[in-house]
């Protein structure tokens, strides 16, 4: 999508917004094929919006992250998925341990420098070939001076499904008390990192033991989103075209927001499948929509009966 084009949307929110504080955060895919990265960078918060970053840090270099800074990022999300075997198996890519290592050092260096204006966490998709090395992985991090580390379960989508990589219950109930424990663990040093359930999927008895908030989708809620062909739609991992709302090339952004959405918004259309007679559905919605492959089939991965089996 050519700049320009984003910066039309950019107008037209922050026109009908004037003083909400927004955040506009670029992922993909991988954002930093964009060569014109830093321009967008520089035209976000030139409209008084602040922005971020998700990378896998393949491409960033010491000097496209002094870049990015100079053009007013104010944080980032580097994906790790384990110590150099496991990172680099997920990955297929012999390179990318060593990459995301040295982009987590310039991060946790800007963090530590400017702690207010430049905040930065790691993800990890936590999968069965690399749920053994999470302690170890968790001291590495903390060596490494990472405060804040989000986890994840891998779900059967693309490659993932064909690899049988998924957590089976036993494995996904480690993977809860690894969260707990480590909200509470500290290093022969002292030191702690903080460890939190992404947004994905309601957990039932875990809900608020492994992370700070109670689980909602926020996809179409408080995440709008622009795809690179321009189509509107909530949080970019819900990518069913039953979820696009219109396209920014024929429909203002601010107007879909407001007037569509309804799918998103009003989820008893999820009550379906497994989901029909869940004690559970008043709380869960359906779980995340990116679990769902149209606006009328049941979520293809249930979180909470992974746990309860």
């Amino acid at each position: 999508m050519p700049l320009a084009d984003f910066e039309k949307v950019l107008d037209g929110i922050k026109e009908k917004n004037p003083n909400k504080n927004m955040t506009v955060c670029v992922t993909g895919g991988e954002p930093l094929l964009r060569k014109d990265l830093e321009a967008a960078g520089v035209e976000i918060r030139k409209r008084g919006f602040n922005w971020t970053l998700v990378s896998n840090g393949l491409a960033m270099t010491r000097e496209r992250f002094d870049a990015l800074i100079r053009s007013g990022l104010g944080g980032m999300s580097l994906s790790i998925d384990g110590l150099e075997k496991e990172h680099c198996y997920l990955r297929q890519n012999k390179k990318s341990f060593e990459s995301v290592v040295s982009a987590i050092e310039r991060c946790v260096e800007r963090h530590e420098k400017y702690p207010r204006l430049f905040l930065f966490d790691v993800i990890t998709c936590v999968h069965a070939g690399n749920i053994d090395a999470l302690p170890k992985l968790r001291d590495f991090l903390i060596e490494k001076g990472v405060e804040f580390w989000r986890l994840f379960c891998i779900f059967p989508s693309g490659r993932a499904a064909e690899a049988s990589l998924s957590l089976n219950s036993e494995q996904y109930r480690r993977l809860m008390g690894f969260i707990i424990e480590t909200r509470s663990y500290k290093n022969k040093d002292g030191k702690s990192i903080f460890a939190s359930h992404s947004c994905e999927g309601y957990l039932g008895p875990y809900e608020l033991k492994v992370r700070n908030y109670f689980f909602f989708c926020r996809s179409g809620v408080n995440i709008g989103s622009v795809m690179c062909d321009g189509s509107i739609t909530g949080c970019l991992s819900v990518r069913s075209p039953d979820f696009f709302q219109g396209n920014i090339y024929k429909d203002d952004f601010m107007d879909v927001w407001n007037e569509r959405f309804k799918n998103m918004r009003d989820r008893s259309w999820t009550k379906t499948g497994i989901c029909e007679r869940c004690k559970s559905w008043r709380w869960c919605e359906g779980n995340g929509l990116h679990l769902h492959n149209d606006a009328r089939s049941a979520c293809a991965y249930c979180n909470l009966r992974i746990l309860e089996e």
